[in-house]
This record gives structure tokens, sequence and C-alpha cells, in this order.
């Protein structure tokens, strides 16, 4: 999503008139698309002074099982509601079902977005 501005169109389905030109602030960025591999991040730039870290591909995940928090390692994507592309990519986002040395688990951290993949085991 590149355009984060109003939508064109009215409820009713009519075409809104625009009032002015888009903005910088209203650009988006292309996605992370988090892949399992090598740990690799980006840092980039926030809005004010801070800074957002990207992981463009990980091997590790912080798993928690009732409380418990261990990290394992990721080994692959088996199924993503994000797109039907995404676990044959294996890539990681929020939702993902991913193998890891502890079991299957759901991702519940926005890897693109934080920097870490943070899971839940599945029973």
């Amino acid at each position: 999503m590149k355009d984060q501005g109003r939508s064109a169109r009215k409820r009713t389905g009519g075409r809104l008139k625009h009032a002015s030109n888009k903005k910088r602030h209203q650009l988006g960025r292309e996605p992370a698309e988090t892949t399992v591999g090598e740990t690799r991040l980006q840092y980039i730039d926030a809005r004010g002074t801070d800074k957002k870290v990207r992981a463009l591909s990980t091997n590790v995940a912080q798993v928690a099982d009732d409380g418990e928090v261990s990290e394992a390692e990721i080994e692959n994507v088996v199924d993503n509601p994000a797109n039907v592309n995404y676990a044959r990519r294996n890539i990681v986002t929020k939702g993902a079902i991913i193998e890891t040395s502890a079991g299957r688990a759901r991702v519940t951290s926005r890897p693109g977005q934080t920097g870490q993949v943070s899971a839940v085991l599945l029973d």
C-alpha cells in the first residue's frame, strides 16, 4: 500500500472530489515480507525521533507456552492466511502458522514493524 490518503469513494459509492494533492506524510512504504533465513534487520526512520526495526529475514522466534517463553528456531511456514503464496515463499507475517523446533506456533507479532517474531504454541 503506497498511498494512505482518504478513499476516492463515498460510503454510498459515489466519487469524491480531491481537495488537495497527495502529501508526503500520506505515503506508505513497501511491505517488509520477512522471510525464513539468516537474521537481517533494517532500521528506518519513523515519525518524530523514533526508529523502526524491520526484520527482512529471521530464523529465531520467541515461543510462548502456558506463560513460559523460550527461543526456538523457525524451520518453515506451514500456513499464512494473509496470502496463499506467502506459505510457499516462506514469508512470515502476523497470524502465520510456523513450524519451529518447539512445535507448530502462530505468530502474534508483526516482524516487519517490530523486528522480531513472537509466537504462541498450538496444541
